[in-house]
């Protein structure tokens, strides 16, 4: 029960595991960066996959792995890249990461690190604790880019109407699909093994 997806499979050791790794993170980081710019039509905001994405390397990864991915995301946003959902050849790097979605970036490393200490004590192989590994992590997101926004713009802006109830029926549908995602990808790799 103390592995994570990403280390049920080969390889475990040696050379091999620092090249998984490595490729683990980059591909990470291309996940986060395609998430950002996909952008679903739903009511009253469009969804991106991005915080999906986020709390599903957490998961998958651990918290030490899931954390450097981020931080590696963020760090590539950092270099002016265009690989934030708002981000654009114009608006980017540094600059960009001090606006508006300042917090929700630092929570996405909270988040990743969270999901993946649920995920090694097993809580990504049961719906129910996975969907609440899912709602905490969603969390620890708007918890500092609500503040953040508060920071910005003032406590006495509508700060809860603009960064946090546009985007919880989207995250619940996300957060649905991850808790039956999750567990029956342990199934899977269960099934493969046997």
């Amino acid at each position: 029960m103390n592995r994570v997806l990403s280390e049920a499979v080969a390889p475990s050791e040696g050379a091999a595991l620092w090249v998984k790794r490595a490729a683990l993170v980059a591909l990470g980081v291309a996940a986060m960066a395609v998430a950002a710019k996909i952008r679903v039509p739903f009511w009253p905001v469009p969804i991106t996959m991005q915080t999906f994405v986020v709390l599903s390397i957490g998961a998958a990864y651990g918290a030490r792995l899931g954390v450097a991915t981020i931080l590696a995301y963020l760090a590539v946003g950092a270099l002016g890249f265009d690989v934030f959902t708002g981000s654009s050849a114009e608006a980017n790097g540094l600059a960009y990461m001090a606006g508006s979605t300042g917090g929700y970036l630092v929570g996405f490393a909270l988040a990743a690190g969270f999901l993946g200490w649920a995920a090694r004590r097993g809580w990504d192989r049961s719906h129910g604790r996975m969907a609440l590994a899912m709602l905490i992590g969603s969390a620890l997101i708007y918890a500092p880019g609500v503040a953040w926004l508060g920071v910005l713009f003032g406590w006495d802006q509508p700060i809860l109407a603009w960064g946090l109830y546009p985007f919880l029926l989207g995250d619940a549908l996300k957060l649905a699909l991850a808790a039956l995602l999750f567990p029956l990808a342990w199934k899977a790799v269960g099934s493969a093994r046997a």
